[in-house]
Order: C-alpha cells, then structure tokens, then sequence
C-alpha cells in the first residue's frame, strides 16, 4: 500500500513530544515517525542539557550503532534523539526516519539540507520552505510515513496538540518573505504567540549580522546563541 508523508509543526517541543508519544501508543510503528527539533528550544523547555544518549555528528560518524539509534532504533523514537547541525538550519535534535536523508542515510554528518529532506519525501515546496524555517526559529517538526489506512488517525493524533498552520505561518512571514534560504543573513523573526494585548507575533524579515549563518552545517562564531538566529 502506497505511503504518504504528514507533517506537522509545533512552536513548543512539549507539544511534539506529545505527539510521539501518543502515536507510540496508537501504534504507529517509531520506526516511521521522525522528529526534528531546534536543539536550544528543547533544552530550555526540558532544563536540562543533552544527555548520554545525544550524540554529536563528528562522534557519530563511522559509528554505526549510533547512527542506527538516531534513525529510529531503541526502545522508542525520542529515546534515539541525536544532536545534528543542519545547513541553514543549525544545531537540532533528531531521530527517525527523515534523518537518513539529512545524514546520507548514515554516514554520519549532515550532507543534506533539511528543505530537501521534506521535498524528498513529498511534501509541496511551500510547505517545506515553511517547516524549514520554523525548525530554524526554534519550532519542532514531526513527520510520519501513513498508509492511507492509518492517515486519519495519524492526522488526528497530530491535531490534538495545537500544530502550526503553514499557509497561516507562511502569510505571517509577510510578502518580502520568498521561501527558506539556507546561505542567506536575511532571516524571519523568530515566531512568538500573540499575548493577550495582541502584541507578540514574529512576523517581518530581520537582517543583519550579529548571527552570523555561513549556510555550512550551522556553524556560529564563539559567544553567539544559536536561538538568536530569528
């Protein structure tokens, strides 16, 4: 039976730790869901730092057993979270499915682009351009491999816990906003909820240089803060 791909994004990574979670146990099998979060977004909300679990890519590499966790081995996806700097992107946690086509299908560094990663595996270009620098903005992005039999129930699972609209996301962006570029200085404002005065959403383009993005495996000059990237 033919697979399709359903992605959904989150601003908090409670939420899409929720969403693994009850797909798990709705048993949809880990080994095709994927996760992909902003690495500072999930230390803040969790409090702690990576632990013994959360490999980097130079450790990772040539090691076959991590790389073999990290795409969805173990006990449960989120017990196989690895730490990955993307292109454009920059340092994130990941597990399942999706990394293979971040990391070259296991070599162990991240040769891929994550834009091309969603592409890849169906999603529309707008959509991908979207997730891409939601995860770049902090959010946490959750992919599954469905058959059409189970999408409705994957679908909701994933709706329960408050995912981002894209095409909703995409407009807040504004129209100077043409689509996620790994190479370049000029970024979206990372996305906040509005409070209750109305006043807190991201949207608009930032440019400047006190973030510096060289669109080559995340990297940043010593002292920066990668969450200050939006």
């Amino acid at each position: 039976m033919a697979q399709r791909t359903i992605a959904r994004m989150y601003d908090d990574y409670g939420q899409a730790q929720k969403v693994v979670n009850e797909l798990e146990a709705a048993g949809i099998p880990h080994s095709d869901i994927s996760l992909v979060a902003n690495d500072k977004t999930r230390r803040d909300s969790s409090g702690v730092a990576s632990d013994d679990r959360t490999t980097t890519t130079e450790t990772a590499a040539g090691t076959g057993a991590t790389i073999g966790t990290v795409l969805g081995g173990g006990a449960g996806l989120l017990a196989g979270l690895g730490a990955l700097a993307i292109p454009g992107v920059g340092p994130v946690v990941a597990a399942g499915w999706l990394v293979a086509a971040l990391t070259g299908a296991g070599i162990g560094a991240a040769s891929g682009g994550l834009l091309g990663a969603l592409t890849g595996a169906g999603l529309s270009k707008d959509e991908a351009d979207v997730y891409a620098e939601g995860v770049r903005g902090g959010g946490s992005l959750v992919t599954v491999r469905a058959d059409e039999a189970d999408a409705a129930r994957v679908e909701e699972v994933m709706g329960r816990h408050g995912p981002v609209d894209w095409q909703e996301r995409r407009a807040s962006y504004g129209p100077e906003w043409k689509g996620f570029d790994e190479t370049s200085h000029t970024r979206v404002r990372k996305y906040t909820a509005p409070s209750e005065s109305g006043v807190g959403t991201g949207s608009g383009i930032e440019t400047g240089s006190d973030v510096p993005d060289t669109g080559a495996g995340g990297s940043y000059a010593p002292g920066t803060d990668p969450g200050r990237r939006l």
